[in-house]
């Protein structure tokens, strides 16, 4: 897979995590304000593939994505989406393209996450599609937990991102709190002052003018 970057470079927050299962690319990064991230993969007519993405910070949480085959035809789009997921099997080959925009946003960038898994997982059994008898009770067992980890692994990454999203609303809940306690020390201080010089006033002393009228 390559990324096609405009002008302003792209800082990757997390690099690729790694496939997780065949065909698979995980990725987090963050997409500046203003900005449109693609991204191409060449695949083969008759393939099928997934595409999930999340905003995990930044703004409301949502981003434009929209995809298009190799004939420059729009096959998915949605604007301000906060997450979503888009199956769909190839039915030209070529160089696909999916993009994330957030040119809506004029002051506020985006961590964006997304997972592209191509092909379908093939069997853990050899032959286990073709066959005609029963499952013996060790392949049974095998076939649920194998199940039972790609349970665990969506699990872990929907909690990841779960975790990431909310550490991020917390450190900006953080920021705000942090500069409205500035602010309110510094009104404090101010009004502090005001009241000393004021209370001062009242009791200074008024001397009498040096140009009085003699008799």
């Amino acid at each position: 897979m390559r990324a096609g970057m405009r002008t302003l470079p792209l800082l990757m927050l997390v690099s690729v995590l790694g496939a997780l299962r065949a065909g698979g690319t995980e990725l987090t990064f963050e997409l500046p304000d203003s900005d449109r991230q693609c991204f191409h993969q060449e695949l083969e007519r008759g393939l099928k593939f997934t595409l999930d993405y999340q905003v995990i910070s930044g703004g409301h949480y949502d981003v434009d994505c929209y995809v298009e085959d190799p004939n420059g035809r729009t096959i998915y789009k949605e604007t301000k989406k906060q997450y979503d997921s888009f199956p769909h099997r190839t039915e030209v080959q070529g160089v696909y393209t999916f993009c994330f925009s957030n040119e809506f946003s004029t002051f506020s960038h985006k961590t964006v996450y997304f997972d592209f898994q191509v092909g379908d997982e093939p069997p853990i059994l050899p032959d286990m599609s073709n066959r005609v008898t029963a499952l013996t009770q060790m392949e049974s067992a095998c076939v649920t937990i194998h199940e039972a980890l790609n349970t665990v692994i969506d699990s872990q990454t929907h909690y990841r991102l779960r975790e990431a999203q909310d550490r991020s609303r917390a450190e900006d809940l953080n920021g705000r709190v942090s500069y409205w306690s500035v602010g309110e020390t510094l009104i404090l201080f101010v009004v502090s002052i005001g009241q000393v010089l004021l209370l001062k006033s009242f009791f200074t002393e008024k001397r009498p003018g040096s140009d009085s009228t003699s008799t």
